[in-house]
């Protein structure tokens, strides 16, 4: 693309030379108050609307994404030189009468205090090389990234694998990986990955008019909707006549290939999805809802804020209208929590002590299955409270009834699927990794990751064997797909797993953006915040592996 006179360049802060980075901060420095000396109140000139601090409309040409671009950089980059000199930038914007940004909302999530979380610039060397990863791979230290850092061994494998679906060798073109990215996030109108790679998509060269709607699209990725709704709400219903469609349909069908590039990025995006909403994770600042123009009011809660759905007051302390206030709630509930986890673990002792004594037969096993699978229907949420506010991303995919339904409700049955004729090790592996190759190693060793991590500890306690839980909540997830496992006591789950977790768990996995603080703070009220994002690794792994089998599956079956 031709570089227009003027146009800041961004590319230099992402290279580890501290020399490139001056000379790139050097260029944006003198492009930024070129633009804002041809807009700022002439000093010898009446006084303008500028001077009383508000931003002049020709200040839109651009201008206030660049500054909105420079408040991310002053709070977000891992680099100290480009914080410091993108905050100096800002400032001397501001003394030309020109009113600069500020950020909406307290850190990279709505459910955890931003004092909990890594502060950028506070990290350890192993963190500092994560975020430096991430910076110059993507341009940014996106707020995924500050809160999946709890887990840093997860988070190098999560970026690892983004990185190579979106930028690496492929067969997918780099603009169609990226739109691939929003159709996904949209079937669950996650506007901030919608936010994120419509910016991507048009960076590397996507037509802007493809972003008005799917109709717009190549009929290519118009005829992978049918596909992405399924596998985002109802992977069980994918035939091999669904994969068959997509690779005979003459000039715009896909290769296998293809397909296999697009069901992982499919996949990725949708349980990228449940990760964004079940940790609460806050719009970036630059991006929309994450920064405003508007000057804090004398008690730091202007309308502004509130149309946004951000408040003044620190979430943490905020009470939803007729609920008990926090603090005192606290006080009520501390001594019931500690006794949950008390209780959490006296019974995990016992299950062991009940698997050492006696194994339940093979027909007990799948009763017991089939009766959490049913029980799984009838877990939902009471609440009417609203969760995150979200704009309209529908226009990016088309039928928007179409939603999770359980198995059966309609008098619909669904055949369960068993792991043992179908597995992601024996089947599903060595199928990605064939057509589209190192990605079914990257794959695995991320599933592996999620599901072994363990710390040993529970909330307060130290030297805790969590692997018969975290087996629980892995399992509970696939059997919400229908997915079962002949060597698992499916009456384990019930034991382990309470109901405000079951519906924690179902609204993040099945319907994410119905999720609220309210449901985040009622599961294991005693646990740590990175002991509660452990558990949407986990969630978005299983949900991520189940929809990839159901896929992996039909392709099989059209293959053979």
């Amino acid at each position: 693309m031709e570089e227009r006179e003027g146009e800041v360049r961004w590319d230099g802060l992402c290279s580890r030379d501290a020399a490139s980075r001056a000379a790139a901060l050097d260029n944006i420095g003198q492009a930024v108050l070129r633009r804002s000396e041809s807009v700022a109140p002439s000093a010898a000139g009446p006084p303008s609307r500028a001077a009383e601090g508000l931003l002049v409309p020709a200040a839109r040409d651009g201008l206030s994404d660049v500054l909105a671009r420079l408040l991310m950089l002053s709070k977000r980059c891992p680099f100290p030189d480009v914080r410091e000199e993108s905050e100096a930038i800002l400032g001397r914007v501001q003394e030309l009468g020109i009113r600069i940004p500020r950020p909406l909302g307290h850190g990279p999530s709505r459910f955890i205090p931003e004092k909990e979380t890594i502060q950028v610039g506070k990290e350890d060397a192993m963190m500092h090389a994560l975020f430096a990863d991430s910076f110059a791979t993507l341009g940014r230290l996106d707020n995924v990234t500050l809160v999946m850092v709890f887990h840093p061994q997860y988070l190098e494998s999560f970026l690892k694998t983004q990185h190579y679906l979106l930028q690496m060798d492929g067969p997918l073109p780099l603009h169609y990986r990226h739109y691939i990215g929003i159709m996904a996030a949209a079937r669950h109108q996650c506007s901030y990955l919608v936010n994120l790679h419509v910016n991507d998509f048009l960076h590397v060269g996507g037509d802007p008019k493809w972003l008005n709607g799917l109709e717009n699209a190549p009929q290519k990725l118009q005829n992978l909707g049918e596909l992405n709704k399924m596998l985002a709400h109802r992977p069980w219903l994918i035939t091999k006549e669904h994969i068959e469609q997509l690779l005979k349909t003459e000039e715009n069908s896909w290769s296998l290939a293809e397909l296999i590039h697009a069901v992982v990025l499919l996949t990725h995006y949708h349980s990228l999805a449940s990760f964004t909403f079940g940790c609460g994770i806050s719009p970036e600042i630059d991006c929309e809802g994450g920064h405003t123009f508007r000057p804090p009011s004398v008690s730091n809660y202007c309308i502004c804020d509130i149309t946004n759905g951000y408040h003044g007051v620190d979430e943490t302390h905020a009470s939803p209208a007729g609920s008990v206030p926090v603090s005192i709630w606290s006080q009520q509930t501390s001594t019931e929590s500690v006794c949950e986890v008390e209780a959490l673990m006296e019974k995990m002792k016992q299950l062991q002590e009940c698997r050492d004594e006696e194994e339940a037969s093979q027909e007990e096993m799948a009763t017991r299955f089939e009766r959490e699978k049913r029980e799984s229907m009838f877990v939902c949420s009471s609440e009417d409270e609203e969760s995150a506010p979200t704009r309209d991303v529908s226009r990016h995919f088309e039928d928007t009834s179409y939603g999770y339904k359980d198995f059966s409700r309609h008098g619909m049955h669904v055949p369960t699927f068993r792991v043992q004729d179908y597995s992601w090790e024996d089947h599903g592996y060595s199928l990605v990794n064939r057509l589209y190759p190192d990605v079914g190693q990257l794959l695995d060793e991320k599933f592996h990751i999620a599901y072994n991590l363990t710390y040993n500890t529970m909330a307060m306690h130290k030297d805790v064997d969590t692997s018969m839980l975290r087996r629980a909540i892995w399992n509970y997830i696939h059997c919400m797909f229908g997915i079962r496992y002949d060597d698992y006591d499916y009456g384990e789950i019930n034991q382990l797993l309470d109901r405000s977790f079951k519906v924690y768990i179902k609204t993040v996995v099945c319907t994410p953006e119905k999720t609220t603080k309210r449901m985040y703070d009622s599961f294991w009220r005693q646990f740590e915040h990175s002991e509660k994002v452990h558990v949407n690794l986990l969630l978005v792994e299983a949900r991520m592996q189940a929809e990839l089998l159901y896929a992996l599956r039909a392709i099989t079956r059209y293959m053979t």
